[in-house]
């Protein structure tokens, strides 16, 4: 069986659909959803109906080390290999996980060991050691980070045959965050609609899926960035009279992201669009415009100033203090924000 170093969901899916397999693999980390697919994806290479002999699918609190390592130096049936999934490896203590080390450092040829510590790190060092020396791959499944969202929601449009705009990909991370599964869902739904090789368009997203392509934490951001005072209370008004769909803690946490972001920008020695693009993690330069208008509008002391103001709003929104309701707090916040002065009290 061949084997791919592959570490990424992408690559591994890709290796598993060239039918070039690994003889184990490990898949852990905080992110089910991955794991969850590749694990259809390893059932479906047995057909249906030779399921019931050459594919195993064991649960780790259930099972002992010596079934596990039994059933993987079985034979497959009627085929020239078999499936073992372990799942809930999680749930076992790592000193106990640790002991398919054994098997993983001479696992069968005729055997796709697949482990999942779904939602958890394993910390079975010596397994892991001995995954990597026998040609195995360990995938970790890591939750997305507000850097490296844009980048995800990018991929899974091209990996569903589609382009898309950035601000489409503004209006899908502010309104569907970190759900990697809802991502792909409202994704492959456009791609439904729309058809292979389809632009995702703000629009399509506002049509289809239902998020407005005026009234959103994006065009807010812009807002403010510009300091278009009668468009950001606009948007407010707005999101008062539709709460369900904009809770103020995505918009309060999309609007200090931009001003924790403008910071670091202005502390910035080198003012090149590719080094502040660098500095916080821009991929594409017309996602620097913003940012670079933000730049003229509000010195370091100003952006000081509304990040304070928006720790103030983060406690009063707690009820620190304070009992206004939470979109008047937000009104406030944008009025602190747009006519900041760069007054800083100690």
């Amino acid at each position: 069986m061949a084997t791919a170093p592959a570490l990424t969901f992408a690559s591994i899916r890709q290796s598993l659909l060239k039918k070039q397999y690994a003889p184990i693999y490990l898949l852990h980390g905080e992110e089910g959803y991955f794991i969850d697919e590749l694990v259809k994806i390893f059932e479906s290479i047995i057909a249906p109906e030779d399921r019931d002999f050459n594919l195993s699918v064991l649960y780790a609190p259930e099972t002992d080390i010596a079934t596990i390592t039994a059933v993987c130096r079985r034979y497959p049936m009627m085929s020239d290999f078999q499936i073992v999934i372990l799942k809930e490896a999680q749930a076992i203590r790592a000193d106990q996980l640790n002991k398919l080390h054994t098997y993983a450092s001479s696992p069968s040829p005729t055997t796709i060991f697949v482990i999942c510590c779904r939602g958890a790190q394993a910390k079975a060092k010596d397994l892991q050691t001995a995954i990597k020396a026998s040609g195995g791959v360990i995938f970790e499944s890591k939750k997305p980070t507000d850097r490296n969202l844009d980048s995800i929601i990018e991929g899974i449009a091209k990996e569903k045959g589609l382009n898309i705009e950035a601000k489409s990909i503004g209006m899908l991370r502010d309104f569907i965050g970190t759900d990697v599964s809802r991502l792909y869902n409202e994704i492959d739904k456009l791609r439904l609609i729309l058809g292979n090789g389809a632009s995702i368009t703000p629009e399509s997203i506002e049509r289809n899926i239902g998020f407005s392509k005026d009234y959103n934490n994006f065009e807010l951001v812009d807002a403010l960035a510009t300091k278009n005072a009668a468009k950001a209370f606009k948007i407010i008004e707005n999101f008062k009279s539709n709460p369900k769909n904009n809770p103020t803690v995505m918009t309060v946490s999309a609007i200090f992201n931009y001003f924790a972001n403008l910071l670091i920008l202005h502390f910035t020695k080198d003012k090149s669009p590719m080094s502040l693009m660098g500095a916080i993690g821009l991929k594409w330069q017309s996602q620097l415009r913003n940012y670079e208008v933000g730049m003229r509008n509000y010195n370091a002391y100003k952006n000081i100033e509304i990040i304070s103001a928006i720790r103030d709003f983060d406690a009063k929104s707690k009820g620190i203090g304070c009992r206004q309701p939470e979109y008047d707090l937000l009104h406030d916040l944008v009025f602190r924000i747009i006519y900041a002065r760069g007054v800083i009290t100690i």
